[in-house]
């Protein structure tokens, strides 16, 4: 303690503010990374949970006194505490269903529950099981099912029930085929329901197309099947990288039903025959009616006449015949190919000459008739609809490659918080040695200068031996002493100690230099 204060009286003021704000550097970072080496480790306890259900969570890990931090919609715990932790709470149901289902029943009781009642709590549960269903798939964070009522009510009849489902993904949005999955989900759930009673809306706000009414996103996956195929056929024979294929595929947008009804006129079946027969006859005898003729004298005045007989037979035939028809109905749907384009590109074939130099060229006509030839095979080329491939064959421009290849890393192993202790340990290493142990070391190796010895009798000045403490008593006397009196002369001279006294008294910072000296001698030979 005592050499470390002389130290400290002999730094200037600079120096020890200097050291002093080392030391309290020094000291504040060794803290820091004690509090980050007694911190615990946090591992992922649950994520993407609601207010309510986090709440619970929140509230069931301070009744066990869990240390946890809160990042965003996830909770963190001590990583030596996470499963104890989850298997805890999922023995109390926690974290709890997005929405209650069929419990919601067993609440109800018999006394004061009236049918509405019932019914509206019947319908909530339906939703919460649809939405517990729902979110169950592996990409869905959050789901939400409403169903309108469509109960009779009072001179209305029962209407034609229809849902909307609501859907938050974990990374984007649903594919139609999954919305269409999601429609028949729902609709086979309630009764009376069809699959375009029910609407998808995705976590973007956008109404989800599916089925036969997808026609952007299915049109592009088409593409995208087709241009892998080709690219996979090319490669096979011009080599991996050496091909690039762009698929762009015109589909049908709208949607049209024909209604068709055709008469075939030699397809004639009988299915009836009515026949009707009719037959008259008629007998004349003659009239005894007075007529002209018979007043005259040549006349017949007998009043006598011939008679007359007729017969007339009828026969009428009806057949009805029921003519053949044939009623079809065509809907065509969107999603239909209405052109397609092909354009591939080809690397040309490098050869080397008897020099040692490459060359490119395209390749030959026949082998890109060949290779076209697959390519409108592969992707049912149609001239009637339009479809057009386009095949050339052209060298690449070479690859420079960006770096080296990148060797393993010495930090390769290291997360970003040890990479981080480990800095603010070295940087609090290179403080403490440079502002704290090279100026205590420096201080401390800074011998005081010899004392130049005073001029003797008989030797050259600056040649004389330095003191050395000892006291001579013999006729020596010190140069540049003050002059003082007789009696003090002949007193010191009695008294040898009297005489350091003075000596000591008159030369105190060559006194005091000495004794350091001492005391340092004297604690290396100790030690």
């Amino acid at each position: 303690m005592r050499e470390l204060a002389a130290v400290w009286q002999n730094l200037d003021p600079r120096r020890r503010l200097t050291v002093a704000v080392a030391t309290i550097a020094m000291f504040a970072a060794v803290l820091a990374l004690t509090g980050l080496a007694t911190k615990p480790s946090m591992s992922l306890l649950y994520a993407g949970l609601d207010g309510d259900r986090a709440g619970d969570v929140l509230a069931a890990l301070d009744q066990r006194a869990a240390v946890y931090e809160v990042r965003g919609t996830a909770i963190y715990v001590e990583a030596t505490r996470r499963d104890e932790l989850r298997m805890t709470l999922a023995a109390e149901g926690l974290p709890a269903n997005s929405g209650s289902g069929y419990e919601l029943l067993d609440t109800l009781s018999g006394f004061g529950t009236t049918s509405q009642m019932f019914d509206a709590a019947y319908l909530r549960a339906k939703e919460g099981e649809l939405a517990r269903t729902i979110s169950a798939l592996p990409q869905v964070r959050a789901a939400r099912v409403h169903i309108a009522d469509t109960r009779a009510q009072g001179l209305h009849n029962r209407a034609r029930p229809t849902a909307s489902v609501t859907v938050t993904t974990t990374a984007g949005g649903i594919t139609p085929s999954h919305a269409k999955a999601l429609k028949y989900l729902v609709s086979s759930a309630i009764a009376g329901m069809s699959p375009d009673d029910v609407s998808v809306i995705d976590g973007e706000g956008g109404l989800v197309m599916a089925g036969d009414e997808a026609t952007g996103p299915a049109a592009e996956d088409r593409a995208e099947t087709l241009r892998r195929n080709v690219e996979r056929l090319l490669e096979a024979r011009v080599g991996f990288g050496n091909a690039i294929v762009e698929v762009s595929l015109e589909t049908v947008t709208e949607r049209e039903a024909i209604t068709e009804r055709r008469f075939d006129p030699d397809g004639r079946v009988v299915i009836s025959t009515d026949t009707e027969e009719r037959t008259t006859s008629a007998n004349d005898s003659g009239s005894s009616a007075v007529t002209v003729a018979s007043n005259l004298p040549s006349g017949d005045a007998d009043g006598t006449a011939g008679s007359s007989q007729s017969q007339n037979s009828e026969t009428r035939e009806r057949t009805n015949f029921e003519v053949s028809e044939t009623t079809r109905e065509v809907v065509k749907s969107p999603g239909a190919i209405k052109r397609l384009t092909v354009a591939v590109l080809v690397d040309g074939v490098t050869s080397v000459d008897a020099a040692g130099a490459s060359t490119t060229e395209p390749r030959s006509d026949d082998e890109l008739t060949a290779l076209r030839d697959l390519v409108a095979a592969a992707v049912g080329f149609d001239a009637d609809r339009g479809d057009v491939i386009t095949l050339k064959s052209m060298s690449f421009e070479p690859v420079v490659p960006v770096q080296t290849e990148a060797g393993s890393s010495l930090l390769a192993g290291l997360d970003i918080m040890s990479i981080a202790q480990l800095a603010v340990l070295a940087v609090v290493s290179l403080v403490l040695g440079l502002f704290v142990v090279r100026p205590i070391l420096s201080s401390r190796g800074q011998r005081p200068a010899e004392l130049e010895a005073p001029a003797v009798r008989g030797l050259p000045p600056g040649k004389a031996e330095a003191l050395t403490g000892e006291i001579d008593d013999g006729d020596y006397v010190p140069a540049n002493l003050s002059v003082v009196s007789d009696r003090d002369a002949a007193a010191a001279a009695a008294d040898p100690v009297a005489r350091l006294r003075q000596m000591i008294s008159e030369r105190q910072e060559e006194t005091v230099e000495i004794l350091r000296g001492w005391m340092e001698d004297s604690e290396e030979e100790r030690a």
